[in-house]
């Protein structure tokens, strides 16, 4: 099926109503309802009929309240019951009005078809009231049920058991401590002292040489 799409320029808009097949004119056809029946119809427009009776909102008619004697769809005009006009030679014509002017009052409802329409579209306006009407259930958390509270008491006994450490965390502490324990033995040594075993092991024996010669 062919999507519609909306269209935006002027001269497409009134290339689309010169060419809209009759169902759409006629849905294009509405007008806005009265106070009094939007509050009985709970209906905000509805599409004009002949016999319906309507109150020019705009133009230089405005204020004019009649019956609908004629409806032209191909031109998109009403006209109204005592609405006329005089010609310059005399004779009296009916003035076409547009419906997005017009107001209606009173709605002819002799079809039983357009009942149906007007009974669909209340149901369809009374639904979104009901739901934003409907109060909102509030949302309780429920405690799990092996979970017990405890007084004040009872939680300042209670012993918290920590959570068991890791080795690398050990590993660690024991490396530390063994650098920490090097730093302090060689602190108060000098540079000779400092020298590896296998240095010092050679000075002793040259000194016991040394030692040797002399005494001979």
């Amino acid at each position: 099926m062919q999507t519609v799409r909306p269209v935006t320029k002027p001269n497409k808009q009134r290339k689309m109503l010169y060419e809209a097949p009759d169902h759409m004119r006629h849905k294009l056809f509405a007008a806005h309802l009265s106070p009094e029946l939007r509050g009985t119809h709970v209906v905000k427009s509805f599409p004009i009929r002949s016999g319906d009776t309507i109150r020019v909102m705009r133009g230089d008619h405005k204020g004019v309240e009649g019956k609908i004697t004629r409806i032209d769809l191909k031109k998109n005009r009403i006209y109204v019951e005592g609405l006329t006009r005089e010609k310059v030679d005399g004779t009296t014509v009916s003035v076409p009005v547009h419906p997005s002017k017009v107001m209606l009052t009173r709605l002819n409802l002799d079809d039983k078809w357009r009942k149906k329409i007007l009974e669909r579209k209340q149901k369809a306006q009374k639904k979104p009231k009901e739901l934003a009407e409907k109060p909102k259930l509030e949302t309780v958390q429920k405690l799990p049920e092996t979970a017990e509270l405890k007084g004040p008491s009872e939680e300042k006994g209670a012993t918290i058991e920590k959570p068991p450490k890791k080795r690398a965390a050990k590993k660690r502490k024991k490396a530390k401590k063994a650098t920490t324990d090097k730093v302090d033995a060689h602190a108060g040594e000098t540079k000779r002292e400092r020298k590896p075993k296998a240095k010092r092991k050679r000075t002793k024996r040259k000194a016991a040489k040394k030692t040797e010669e002399g005494e001979v």
